[in-house]
């Protein structure tokens, strides 16, 4: 093999895998799986994909080794590959927030119609739960929190959040948070706990950006 044969394979093989990366549907799925294992049926909910459209695109996935797959019972579940893919897709994420001001736009604007937000960072938010400064609100699904959740976060979904709201105090600022930056759980409980009369909050990440920082998990 020569230099050139060398790095058209090399190169070949790497493009396989940023070409997966390389669609919309692809992007929201691994930032899905980030979560845990889900089966393509669930992916297929959460994205508002038909299961066959989602099976097509985790099957592309699957074959540039970014998500694997495994049997529970009578159930597939598909999983990202490593913590390294979830990586890969977070400074994607990061590159299109500083390099496309579009994709800014697109979040403030979502945000300003939810009654505008006010994020906290994920290490100021550390520094307020060992302050004991702050109610943490996982707004996931509770089988998502059962996963693996931010230190001393209640599992309050977001459907159910009204349910919860006489055992949350007023006394401190409450930060939600969800599966991430473009997830719209987190959005939607601050803005109906602002017009109930809380301090809300929402962290500006999501829970595996938290435990790729290292910091403290439930």
């Amino acid at each position: 093999m020569n230099k050139r044969e060398f790095k058209d394979r090399v190169y070949g093989e790497l493009a396989k895998i940023t070409k997966a990366f390389g669609n919309s549907h692809r992007m929201e799925i691994i930032d899905l799986l980030a979560q845990g294992p889900f089966t393509v049926e669930q992916i297929a909910n959460y994205t508002g994909m038909p299961v066959a459209n989602a099976s097509q695109h985790l099957q592309i996935l699957k074959n540039a080794k970014l998500v694997t797959v495994s049997r529970q019972g009578n159930f597939i579940n598909y999983a990202l590959a490593s913590e390294n893919v979830f990586g890969a897709w977070s400074g994607l994420r990061k590159l299109g927030h500083v390099y496309n001001a579009e994709v800014e736009k697109v979040v403030n604007d979502f945000r300003k119609g939810h009654g505008g937000m006010d994020p906290v960072d994920a290490v100021s938010l550390a520094q307020m739960i060992k302050n004991d400064e702050v109610v943490v609100l996982d707004v996931r699904p509770e089988e998502e929190y059962n996963r693996g959740h931010i230190h001393r976060a209640i599992s309050t979904p977001v459907d159910e959040l009204a349910k919860h709201l006489k055992k949350l105090p007023k006394s401190k600022v409450i930060v939600a948070y969800c599966r991430g930056p473009f997830c719209v759980y987190a959005d939607q409980a601050v803005a109906f706990l602002n017009k109930k009369g809380y301090s809300a909050k929402r962290l500006d990440d999501g829970f595996p950006d938290w435990v790729l920082k290292g910091l403290p998990v439930g």
